[in-house]
């Protein structure tokens, strides 16, 4: 087992380089000079220039690669013209490792612009993810369990209602009706647990967090109604209700766990992808999460930003697969010798 995740963790490694190497050559070798991105669409021509070199744009390719891989193990200073940091030191910025950058723009790191918003992204992630994997398992059973009946067909149409309607219209609904109409839930607003506690903190992501999870619902249960089913009518799980073993112990203890190896795969690759993509969630609860930051990047061309939030999600892509692949070995020992 330990050679298995050694194996995964080093094929991660060699993925998360080549990565990084695929994003910071697709952006800083557009068309549009990335000093200019980083300035701002009206910068003067001297403006430009102070930027291409503080953000060490004017090295070559491989060299500037170079720098941020370093950067990302050991940490780095910014401006990154080393004339320009003896010129100025009161102007130099300390970047600690993991260090993914320097907005210009803003004048502070990428890593202090992400240290703000991870927190709202995780957390609505958090809530979203209990929500939607308790749930959606929950449901999955119990339409299993009910074939064909009234209870399976209700199940599944109301999930699939739900997954059929557009993020900011069950936002808006949730805001508008539970939140402002019938005042079930406060109306939104993100409050850290230092400053309101968990209760107060869980209460202000329900809606958030409801939102997200209605769209991964419909699939954990329809996967797990399909998984589940297709176990019943295995030899063993037949064998074992014929030696006397209690349904409720066939259902839990065999079925399920057979159902649980491709919900692992989609419960690691959703978690990853949420933690960056639930731009419309956040925007249409007002939460600045790295989904905002995101956008908030795009529109301003803050090359760095948008180049740290790439490779930030890409590794943690990459991160989920090595987890997902652990966590697979264990359901499965056939895995660790495939």
């Amino acid at each position: 087992m330990v050679a298995y995740i050694i194996r995964r963790v080093i094929v991660g490694l060699l993925m998360l380089v080549a990565m990084s190497f695929i994003v910071f050559a697709l952006f800083l070798k557009n068309p549009v000079d990335p000093a200019q991105f980083s300035c701002g669409k009206n910068c003067p021509p001297e403006r430009i220039e102070e930027t291409r070199q503080a953000l060490g744009y004017d090295q070559p390719l491989l060299v500037q690669w170079g720098s941020f891989a370093k950067g990302v193990v050991v940490g780095r200073e910014y401006p990154a013209d080393e004339a320009m940091r003896e010129a100025n030191p009161e102007l130099v910025t300390e970047c600690a490792a993991p260090c993914l950058g320097y907005s210009q723009q803003l004048q502070m790191t990428v890593n202090d612009e992400i240290a703000e918003a991870a927190p709202i992204s995780i957390s609505i992630a958090m809530v979203a993810v209990i929500i939607w994997v308790v749930f959606g398992v929950l449901f999955g059973v119990l339409a299993a369990v009910f074939k064909g009946t009234l209870v399976d067909r209700g199940v599944v149409g109301a999930t699939l209602s739900l997954y059929a309607f557009p993020t900011f219209f069950v936002g808006a609904l949730l805001i508008n009706f539970v939140a402002i109409k019938w005042g079930i839930f406060p109306a939104p607003g993100y409050v850290p647990i230092a400053e309101g506690g968990v209760g107060q903190w869980l209460v202000q992501l329900m809606l958030p967090g409801f939102t997200l999870a209605a769209v991964y619902m419909a699939g954990y249960v329809r996967m797990t109604r399909a998984f589940v089913l297709e176990s019943m009518s295995e030899d063993y799980i037949r064998t074992a209700k014929s030696k006397g073993v209690k349904s409720n112990k066939v259902l839990f203890k065999h079925a399920l766990r057979a159902a649980l190896t491709p919900l692992v795969t989609m419960f690691g690759l959703d978690f990853a992808a949420v933690l960056g993509g639930a731009i419309i969630t956040e925007d249409v609860f007002n939460y600045y999460g790295l989904g905002k930051l995101a956008v908030t990047a795009n529109e301003t061309y803050d090359l760095p930003t948008i180049v740290g939030l790439v490779l930030l999600l890409g590794a943690l892509v990459i991160l989920a697969n090595i987890v997902v692949d652990v966590l697979y070995a264990f359901i499965d020992p056939r895995v660790r010798v495939a």
